[in-house]
């Protein structure tokens, strides 16, 4: 959800640079149905009794689904903004095989964000040691704001990524037509 914010900001950033919102439409993603894939899967494993129903897969596809958004993220590193997107991405998905598969929450930045450790599968996991710490969610969004949640240095990354790449690709001139190819005479 933390992206969201960065969405919202990469939208406000562009325009008060006098960047227009139809421009946007000039991005070209390649292999988008990969990012759409791992995030449904995402979504899927997080949000019902998926996760519960896989047992010790649920890690395996977890760590399956982030790699599928960052190879996304690596095909797609011509666009200004998603070499940062993919250092954020890279370092989430360190943190997450380090803990095996699941992705570290400091309990105090749940409670920051108004939260509490799931119940069943979940992506984030309270553990007192995790490994590589500082790469984990150690930070959370106030409880009063939509969307609380907790992130980590690689999700503030991936944001900074997208509100640049949005508030560039807002900037950006549309792309003209394919100049026609050369042919011997």
């Amino acid at each position: 959800m933390f992206v969201l914010y960065a969405v919202v900001i990469g939208i406000v950033a562009g325009l008060l640079l006098g960047g227009r919102l139809e421009r946007l439409d000039n991005v070209r993603l390649r292999w988008t149905p990969l990012a759409l894939g791992g995030l449904i899967v995402q979504l899927i494993l997080f949000s019902g009794p998926v996760g519960d129903a896989l047992g010790g897969l649920s890690p395996l596809v977890y760590i399956a689904s982030t790699g599928a958004v960052l190879v996304f993220v690596l095909r797609n590193l011509r666009i200004t903004g998603l070499p940062i997107v993919a250092v954020g991405a890279a370092l989430n998905l360190a943190a997450i095989v380090a803990n095996g598969g699941f992705m570290p929450a400091a309990a105090e930045a749940l409670a920051a964000a108004g939260r509490t450790a799931a119940a069943g599968y979940s992506n984030s996991v309270v553990r007192t040691e995790p490994a590589l710490r500082p790469l984990t969610d150690i930070f959370g969004l106030p409880a009063w704001l939509p969307l609380a949640n907790v992130f980590s240095v690689g999700d503030m990354l991936i944001g900074l990524g997208v509100a640049v790449a949005i508030a560039v690709a807002m900037r950006s001139a549309p792309a003209g037509p394919e100049p026609e190819p050369i042919r011997p005479a």
